[in-house]
């Protein structure tokens, strides 16, 4: 069922250990520059490419926390006004500094995660840039943070909007064994954070990866 007061994206999976626990809070590795030689010999900075596109995690599948269901899968973004809610209850660092690096028009895969079959169900587009999460001070939000002060809070939140479902559901089995493929042969998506980092809610994913995994809703199931 659609959740409660504002549109609700339920980014916590304890239960799978997705941001169960806060990381250091400092930029994500991606974002840093590397030295280069130039023609003439001259050392300049090179910049990295800042992540474009996204993947966020969210649980379809009812969980009851405090009394709440934090449910909120593909389905609920897609019943909502304009399609559109806040994705809130992000509680891990690198979770929220990679969603302070978003830009509106992006594009990102919808999540199913912490439940029966984990996987990709859709695309959904960053509509509001980063701004400040209203949960963190709802004593009533399982997510209430009393460390967090309205003066000075700790956690954001971006909104997004319903796309469209992929043609065909890709499952975390499948996308895996392209991981390994990859990782032993070479491939787009031998380094994919949904295996080779931090469970997080949120991760960033190159041009190259993304697009990959978009080419698979139009093949057979590997």
């Amino acid at each position: 069922m659609p959740p409660k007061k504002k549109a609700r994206g339920r980014k916590r999976t304890v239960n799978s250990g997705e941001d169960a626990e806060n990381v250091e809070d400092s930029p994500p590795k991606t974002t840093v520059g590397r030295k280069r030689k130039t023609s003439a010999g001259s050392s300049s900075e090179k910049v990295a490419e800042q992540p474009c596109h996204w993947l966020m995690k969210s649980e379809p599948e009812s969980r009851f926390e405090n009394g709440i269901d934090v449910k909120f899968g593909i389905e609920d973004l897609k019943a909502l006004p304009d399609q559109t809610g806040c994705w809130d209850g992000v509680r891990n660092y690198q979770a929220r500094n990679f969603m302070r690096q978003m830009k509106a028009g992006q594009l990102a895969f919808f999540y199913h995660s912490n439940c029966k079959e984990p996987g990709i169900a859709g695309i959904m587009k960053i509509v509001k840039e980063s701004y400040v999460d209203h949960t963190q001070f709802d004593k009533t939000d399982v997510h209430f943070d009393a460390g967090s002060k309205p003066d000075n809070p700790k956690w954001s939140m971006v909104d997004v909007q319903y796309q469209r479902m992929m043609k065909r559901f890709l499952p975390l089995a499948e996308l895996k064994k392209y991981h390994l493929m990859h990782r032993a042969k070479g491939g787009p998506l031998k380094d994919m954070t949904l295996f080779t980092g931090a469970r997080l809610s949120v991760q960033p994913l190159t041009t190259d990866e993304f697009d990959f995994v978009l080419s698979l809703e139009d093949q057979e199931p590997l």
